[in-house]
């Protein structure tokens, strides 16, 4: 799973004494930050220094970049080569990048989601990244999430999923499985038992982990633990289906159920139960909730398995400098004080181990964790575009009354005939 395609060829390019990395593009943006301020005594150790003078360019979230600012300046003291830090917006990141990889006025390292993957190398625009024996050290869901076709080409730093939020003043016990949760929720005289997202137009992101429960995911998985889009598992999802129509008819579901709405529900005490993500948990708690963070809880004979997303830094394919990439990345971003740091700016459980464990030392971190322990990779593949647009109108129909078997077949087809094209 750790193979790659082609080498970095690190102990080659620093034979020479005196190389100097030329930056990929020494542009800057309105949002750039200074990286200047002193490095601390304990700044990391380079495993490939190279000679001063070299820059690096670096987007990132700008959210993130102060907490880089420290890490960048450590590299800079040890190798000499000056790192600058540029805050952008998250919304354009993406095609930012792929448009300007390669025009010489873009970054040598951009940070993103590992489910650009597919788009990402389908441009040719990321090149693999060689972590070594330190491939060990990042939680499972992270290192397969930043694996594509059997190659690792992102530095992952953040693992996101669902998990349940519980009122523990309502219900202070968690539930044993689906149908435990909503029986507790009504005993506790909650309004709402459980909500959960949803809209006229659905949101199977939320609901995946009940549809993976009745064993029927996506897409199966090559030899190599890919994704492999001629594996469309979707059509198992029948049993899944039909549960989802009673959940409807039940009403402990509803389209009527926006995000908002959930959020105002759980945050006013009138819900029991919350699935959603740690994007939401300070909203919770800032309301004055006493909440407790579950795994979720099975409706279907399998564990309940939400889909993770993991956050990281990709190297740019055209940059010059992919050398001290490689390392500023690995030895300097991988660290438990930097991933701890990028915590800290946006309280999303850190991908390396280490850090992992440090921060679970908060209860409701440790629940995240827990909920993440059957969680997979949101898959990267192109052809999931050819899944999301039928599969929350499907879902959403079903939950309004439509006839599970032949919404259901539908959706298959439909998204089958989308990817043969």
């Amino acid at each position: 799973m750790l193979k790659t395609k082609k080498s970095l060829g690190l102990g080659a390019v620093l034979v020479t004494a005196g190389l100097l990395i030329t930056a990929c593009s020494s542009s800057t943006d309105d949002t750039a930050t200074s990286t200047s301020p002193e490095p601390s005594s304990s700044a990391m150790e380079s495993t490939s220094p190279a000679a001063g003078g070299a820059d690096l360019v670096v987007w990132v979230d700008s959210e993130r970049a102060d907490a880089l600012a420290q890490p960048a300046a450590d590299y800079e003291a040890k190798t000499g080569v000056h790192v600058e830090i540029v805050g952008r917006d998250n919304a354009t990141l993406k095609d930012d990048f792929i448009q300007q990889a390669n025009s010489g006025s873009g970054p040598d390292i951009t940070m993103g989601a590992h489910d650009w993957l597919g788009e990402l190398t389908a441009n040719g625009v990321v090149a693999p990244l060689e972590l070594g024996d330190k491939a060990d050290d990042y939680l499972p869901v992270a290192l397969d999430a930043s694996t594509y076709e059997g190659t690792v080409y992102e530095l992952p730093y953040a693992v996101e999923n669902l998990a349940v939020l519980r009122n523990a003043d309502l219900v202070p016990e968690a539930a044993g499985d689906y149908d435990d949760m909503i029986a507790k929720g009504e005993a506790a005289g909650a309004e709402y038992p459980f909500v959960v997202e949803q809209g006229a137009e659905g949101n199977p992101y939320h609901l995946y982990p009940f549809q993976t429960s009745f064993d029927a995911p996506v897409f199966g998985r090559d030899d190599a633990g890919s994704y492999d889009p001629t594996q469309l598992k979707l059509g198992d999802g029948d049993q899944f289906a039909e549960w989802l129509g009673e959940q409807g008819k039940e009403g402990n579901m509803s389209t009527e159920i926006t995000g908002d709405i959930a959020k105002e529900k759980f945050t006013s005490g009138d819900a029991a139960f919350w699935l959603t993500g740690p994007w939401n948990l300070t909203a919770a708690t800032e309301a004055g909730i006493n909440v407790a963070v579950d795994a979720v809880p099975a409706p279907g004979p399998s564990a309940a398995a939400p889909f993770a997303g993991v956050k990281g830094f990709f190297v740019n394919e055209y940059s010059e400098n992919k050398v001290a990439a490689n390392d500023f990345l690995v030895n300097y971003i991988g660290t438990e004080d930097v991933q701890l740091a990028l915590y800290e700016s946006g309280k999303i459980l850190p991908a390396l181990k280490a850090a992992a464990d440090t921060a679970a030392a908060d209860p409701l971190v440790s629940g995240f964790l827990a909920a993440g322990t059957d969680a997979v990779p949101m898959p990267a593949i192109p052809a999931m575009g050819q899944v999301w647009q039928y599969w929350g109108i499907a879902e959403a129909a079903i939950l309004d009354g439509a006839d599970p078997d032949s919404t259901w077949t539908k959706l298959t087809s439909d998204v089958e005939a989308a990817i043969a094209g």
